[in-house]
């Protein structure tokens, strides 16, 4: 039933991409260039294939990521080309497998196929699915050999972890924090960064100003993300966890527990005080309106753009309620099932990723946090946040981070968690919000 109905999903992937094409050329080339766009499509899903090639006992490997912005996968590439250029019997080719929720009909597509990559760089949350279908290997065998593992931050396996298998390594980590505009702070005369959410509720409200009176405030306190969207569910699950919520009880979705509602209520109560403002739909992660000044507070990372900009800007950690925790924002590597002589190669890849040299160097390069304990403890490593010193916040709140599910079936569990989430930004009550939530996602759990 579950192949079937994979099959149909792609099916369907497939007949939009044609029919997109086919709007998109004209009509003298259609019927010369159509039937080329659809074979070129079944090369880069199906021959994109790593194999095994032998040029002088060399193999060669395929590593499939969504590495953005740019900048990040020039220093990706970097590093790919170090580890090439010292091991002469394993070369990796690096191949830009477009964004993420792009790819992802790519890489269904390659295992049902068995045309996978050797390596995938992918967000924890696929990680059930991928298991399901049987495209991944553990890891727990291999890691446990290595002294590396008690370098590794130990947190972070809560995010690497289901059904008592470690399914991937990761490629880099982060969290969850709330930069704010400390000139529109003091012009509001706020000399302390909120700690609670009540502070931070009373911190919005002051930072919320209608200069003209024409009741359309010129600057908020916050920005709140509207859409039903991962990054909606990811910049709520802070507050989520802070509330002592939780989506998931015993493998099953448990959307309606007090700290879910507790949670939601609370977005709703800054949009009620007219302290938030709603981003554009499905564009939360957008900063246009910090930069400008129109926003005080925005929920964010140390990947932010923000960062790159000439505007003042400090970072504080996410309120507390029952306590003080946020979210990890992990990249991860799997190694998929392909043939023993390609997976013993590719683990020594996976073993390069979470060394102190490539840890420290990517984590330089990109702004995200070093997943290896020597690399966050190393002289270039702190020097660089010498420089950056808001950089500490997401430093310090990594031992208090928790992750988002990784069960199989989260991206249906997310997608009706960010209905909800929508849907109570846009004035519906948290409670039947989050009750329609559950009723189709244990419609959905009911039937598998």
């Amino acid at each position: 039933m579950k192949n079937i109905l994979l099959l149909s999903q792609l099916k369907s992937y497939f007949y939009q991409f044609v029919n997109s094409i086919w709007q998109i050329l004209t009509y003298r080339l259609r019927s010369a260039l159509i039937l080329g766009t659809v074979l070129s499509l079944c090369l880069v899903l199906f021959g994109c294939q790593g194999t095994t090639q032998k040029d002088n006992n060399v193999i060669h490997l395929t590593l499939w990521q969504g590495i953005n912005p740019p900048v990040n996968r020039d220093v990706f590439q970097k590093l790919v080309d170090k580890f090439n250029q010292t091991h002469t019997d394993i070369q990796v080719e690096s191949i830009f497998a477009g964004s993420l929720d792009q790819q992802l009909p790519k890489v269904l597509t390659a295992v049902v196929g068995k045309s996978p990559p050797d390596i995938l760089s992918f967000y924890p949350q696929v990680t059930g699915q991928l298991i399901e279908l049987g495209a991944i290997l553990p890891l727990e065998d291999w890691l446990e050999k290595l002294p590396i593992k008690s370098e590794i931050s130990p947190n972070l396996f809560e995010e690497l972890k289901l059904d008592n298998h470690l399914w991937s390594i990761p490629l880099y980590t982060s969290n969850m924090g709330i930069f704010y505009r400390p000139k529109l702070f003091q012009a509001a005369g706020i000399t302390q960064t909120p700690k609670t959410w009540s502070e931070l509720r009373q911190v919005a409200k002051k930072l919320t100003i209608d200069r003209n009176g024409d009741h359309r405030p010129e600057q908020h306190g916050i920005l709140l993300p509207l859409g039903k969207g991962e990054w909606t569910v990811f910049s709520w699950f802070p507050f989520l966890l802070s509330a002592g919520g939780e989506v998931v009880t015993n493998d099953k979705p448990n959307l309606t527990n007090a700290g879910a509602i507790a949670a939601l209520q609370f977005w709703q109560e800054l949009l009620k005080d007219g302290s938030a403002t709603l981003s554009l739909p499905e564009r939360g992660y957008e900063e246009d309106g910090f930069i400008a000044g129109r926003v005080a507070m925005q929920i964010t990372g140390p990947w932010s753009y923000i960062t790159k900009s000439d505007i003042d800007y400090e970072v504080f950690p996410i309120p507390a309620s029952v306590g003080q925790v946020t979210v990890t924002g992990t990249g991860n590597i799997y190694l998929m099932k392909t043939t023993p002589a390609r997976e013993q190669a590719a683990l020594k890849f996976l073993e390069y990723i979470l060394s102190e040299e490539f840890q420290t160097e990517w984590s330089i390069g990109t702004g995200f946090l070093p997943v290896n304990l020597k690399s966050t403890q190393s002289a270039a490593y702190q020097k660089f946040v010498q420089q950056r010193p808001w950089l500490k916040v997401f430093i310090e709140q990594m031992p208090e981070a928790r992750a988002r599910p990784i069960i199989a079936g989260y991206n249906r569990l997310s997608d009706n968690l960010g209905r909800a989430i929508e849907a109570t930004l846009l004035g519906e009550s948290p409670q039947k919000a989050l009750k329609v939530a559950q009723q189709r996602l244990e419609l959905i759990w009911n039937s598998k």
